[in-house]
């Protein structure tokens, strides 16, 4: 049978890869919407207020002072504007984030922090077009939404034509535009395809030359990674003219004056070793606010001014809601960094990296102004796992190759490890690209157990519920949500868990200790034992024993992990049947683990290719379509490679 291939690309196209109001290169036109005359503009006490966002995009602009940047529009903003220096992503990919920017709460609060899935949420945490609309504004988004969670109540318009110009009576709006033009999959496709998306719709001396720019440090120079380098800056500058007919259209409108604009990104750059990751080139972003004369008392800096403050994510949501004189929610997790009252600055910012697509991994960070903090509670798994979407990208099929050619060398190989570091500490200060590990350094000891107990102190605070596997979390979540059970110690033992979870990692003389964890009553607990196993590598064979009776654990993801590691240690029949009989779980977060946990084994999953053809047959609709442009999909994606891996 013939199936209709549907990559992600194509997925992102579907729901929306531009602004569909503007007339820009690469986006559909559906013409400008009509300026009303700014006689009839009334003028509002409390401030209009317009997020303009953009996918994947680091503070490679001109105002931030990139030589190599032709962004006139920002640049232009910026000088009118405070221009933040220290604003950084809660998670360096899309979903999480914006779940955070959307309620005020991180991602690994709500159990949101996975990219995709379909979580729910306590009523009582309202997304803050929510609570701007009960205080009477008009609440747009064009139109990307992305928030892991469904609430067809968030927005009074979220289309691909919602627009501030559509309110009624003139009443104060929250208005979002999200341009696509930067992400990632714009970057890829052959010269013909992005002169005619791109590169033409720009001038001459607005097009980057390949030669002239200078690489990162750890990239590899070579043509094809310096042909992707010069197209992100020239996505970033169709990006920049993106921004300007938004600007000219509040301009033509009359209502700069009444308007507090926000221009950020959400997450770093779409290329390996930036997005995905906890380096600041993964979570640090631009971020632009202008406030107009009238609302100045609401800022802390003069128009043109910059300044360091630690922001985050989290941050925005009681920022905004303090700007339109509206309370701000106890559950909020942020603070206010403008408006009457903004909180004092805060110390430390934190971030997240959980499973993306197909690919589990769990890490978190903390920093500061000068240092950073990073836990990989995986670190027996590579920072570059296989992923379908990724491994289809030039850049990455590029870098690839010139490892396996054993062209990687010096900084260019760090990040190419089959393993992560179990801890990893930066000063930012001196190694602002984060390549000198501290953590193992005497004189930085200090430093180092102070930002790890800081680490801890807010996965306890915030209830990080990632503690819990995610098909666990759902499991557990029944009836309930995920934000709810991380607050009941019965459903959610936290500091049991993480007693656990510290184990992974830490080498071979823990392994009676995982052993005993493995027969906790907990099944969070018992996870993170067969985790810890499973990274030992080899030197997990004396808990063979352990790990066969753990095949009959009630917990599948327990299971799975168990079966995955005898599996690698030799012992296949009876944990290949346990990995088979999870394909045919009708929870599709359960498969999904199981799908991965094959695909990891290569050619040892060979026996169960029938298994695996007839598991993705059940991921597509009669036409050929995913069932679901998550769980289905990413399953298929696993067990595809699997299945690849079995063949050779």
């Amino acid at each position: 049978m013939n199936r209709a291939k549907r990559t992600r690309r194509e997925f992102l196209k579907a729901a929306g890869l531009c602004v569909s109001a503007l007339t820009v290169a690469g986006c559909e036109e559906s013409g400008p919407l009509p300026a009303l005359p700014p006689a009839e503009q009334p003028q509002p006490t409390r401030p209009n207020i317009l997020w303009i966002t953009c996918e994947d995009t680091s503070p490679y602009l001109g105002c931030y002072g990139d030589p190599f940047a032709v962004t006139p529009n920002l640049d232009r903003l910026a000088s009118q504007s405070i221009r933040y220096t220290n604003a950084y992503a809660t998670a360096p990919v899309c979903s999480p984030s914006r779940s955070c920017l959307i309620t005020g709460v991180y991602a690994t609060s709500l159990g949101t922090q996975n990219l995709r899935s379909d979580v729910r949420i306590p009523r009582q945490i309202e997304p803050l077009p929510k609570r701007l609309r009960v205080a009477g504004y008009y609440c747009s988004n064009n139109f990307k939404e992305d928030y892991n969670f469904k609430d067809p109540m968030i927005w009074d318009d979220s289309s691909t034509t919602a627009h501030w110009r559509h309110r009624v009576g003139g009443v104060p709006f929250f208005s979002v535009f999200n341009i696509m033009c930067t992400h990632q999959s714009q970057v890829n496709g052959s010269d013909e395809e992005f002169f005619q998306k791109y590169s033409s719709k720009l001038k001459g001396n607005e097009c980057h030359d390949p030669q002239t720019l200078s690489l990162p440090p750890f990239y590899p120079d070579t043509p094809v990674v310096r042909e992707m380098w010069a197209r992100y800056y020239d996505l970033i500058t169709t990006m920049d003219k993106q921004v300007g007919e938004l600007l000219q259209q509040l301009e033509a409108d009359g209502l700069a004056q009444n308007t507090i604009v926000f221009f950020f990104a959400d997450h770093g750059l779409g290329l390996p070793r930036f997005k995905r990751t906890l380096y600041d080139t993964g979570l640090r972003v631009p971020l632009i606010v202008r406030i107009p004369p009238r609302y100045q008392h609401l800022a802390p800096l003069a128009a043109g001014g910059q300044t360091d403050r630690l922001i985050s994510f989290v941050d925005f949501a009681p920022t905004v809601l303090n700007l339109a004189g509206v309370p701000v929610p106890p559950y909020m997790q942020g603070q206010p960094f403008l408006g009457q009252t903004p909180a004092p600055p805060r110390e430390y910012i934190f971030a997240t990296h959980s499973r993306v697509d197909e690919a589990y991994d769990m890490s978190r960070c903390v920093r500061d102004k000068r240092y950073k903090y990073i836990r990989n509670f995986m670190p027996h798994l590579p920072y570059v796992q296989p992923s379908d979407y990724c491994d289809q990208a030039e850049i990455m099929q590029e870098l690839r190759r010139v490892a396996k050619e054993g062209g990687l060398a010096g900084l260019e190989k760090l990040f190419w490890e089959p393993t992560k570091p179990l801890e990893e500490l930066y000063d930012t200060l001196t190694d602002p690209i984060e390549v000198k590990n501290l953590a193992g350094a005497p004189e930085h000891e200090p430093t180092l157990n102070h930002m790890r107990k800081r680490l801890w102190d807010w996965m306890a605070e915030t209830k990080d519920v990632e503690l819990l596997p995610e098909a666990e979390m759902h499991l557990r979540a029944a009836g309930s949500t995920p934000y709810e059970i991380a607050r009941d110690p019965r459903k959610y033992p936290q500091s049991r868990i993480l007693a656990a979870a510290e184990l992974v990692g830490t080498g071979p003389r823990v392994l009676p200790a995982l052993v005993d964890f493995l027969k906790d009553q907990d099944s969070a607990v018992r996870y993170w034992a067969a985790v810890g196993i499973e990274a030992l590598g080899p030197e997990a064979a004396p808990a063979a024993d352990a790990l066969k009776a753990a095949l009959d654990d009630p917990s599948p993801n327990v299971r799975f992990t168990a079966a995955g590691t005898l599996c690698r240690l030799g012992s296949n029949d009876q944990a290949l049947l346990v990995l088979a009989q999870g394909l045919l779980e009708p929870r599709e977060v359960v498969v999904l683990y199981a799908a991965r946990t094959l695909q990891g084994l290569g050619d040892k999953a060979r026996p169960i290719v029938l298994q695996m053809a007839t598991a993705r047959e059940r991921c597509r609709n009669l036409d050929g379509s995913y069932k679901n442009d998550n769980y289905a999909m990413f399953i298929d994606w696993a067990l595809k490679h699997a299945m690849e891996s079995c063949k050779e």
